[in-house]
């Protein structure tokens, strides 16, 4: 049975319920409409926690999904979830893979970032400074692109980046 059939929650089976008539109602290829329930079911999981259910599902509908920008998505949500398993090196797969497929998707750029910003802090609490200013050099440069795309968002990366002199000027709103 689908993670969504087995929801208690009124307005998630509301949803599901609204969901699954657009879906039969669009003119779809039934691989899509298959796509998305699997898509669905993976943030539903990833929402309870449930990480190996919401990757298997994740993992089937980019099996179906066709279009790139909804597969970026799927990429999207798989790294989000290697990341929360400490699996940084996946994640950062994950996440460029999501923007080769999306490249305007600041919420990828600005979690690779928080993963080199990590990174650099890891290495500067072990006294390498020179491997913490290069990871400290690559989160500032995907915030700065996560903030070129989206420049009201990620304030505290755009504070940190001008008290740490990695923004040259304040050219952002």
């Amino acid at each position: 049975m689908p993670r969504t059939q087995r929801n208690d929650n009124f307005i998630d089976k509301s949803f599901t319920v609204m969901a699954d008539l657009i879906l039969k109602l669009m003119p779809t290829k039934q691989s899509a409409k298959e796509a998305f329930a699997y898509y669905r079911d993976g943030m539903s999981a990833q929402a309870d926690g449930e990480y190996a259910e919401a990757m298997q599902n994740y993992q089937e509908a980019l099996k179906l999904e066709e279009n790139p920008y909804d597969r970026s998505f799927i990429l999207y949500n798989m790294g989000l979830i290697h990341a929360s398993n400490g699996e940084h090196d996946k994640a950062l797969e994950q996440y460029q893979s999501a923007l080769t497929l999306n490249p305007r998707m600041p919420q990828a750029l600005n979690n690779m970032a928080v993963i080199h910003h990590y990174r650099g802090e890891q290495a500067e609490a072990e006294g390498d400074t020179q491997t913490a200013n290069e990871q400290y050099d690559q989160a500032a440069a995907y915030w700065l692109e996560a903030i070129t795309i989206a420049p009201n968002n990620y304030i505290e990366a755009q504070n940190w980046l001008k008290n740490t002199g990695r923004m040259k000027a304040d050219i952002f709103y």
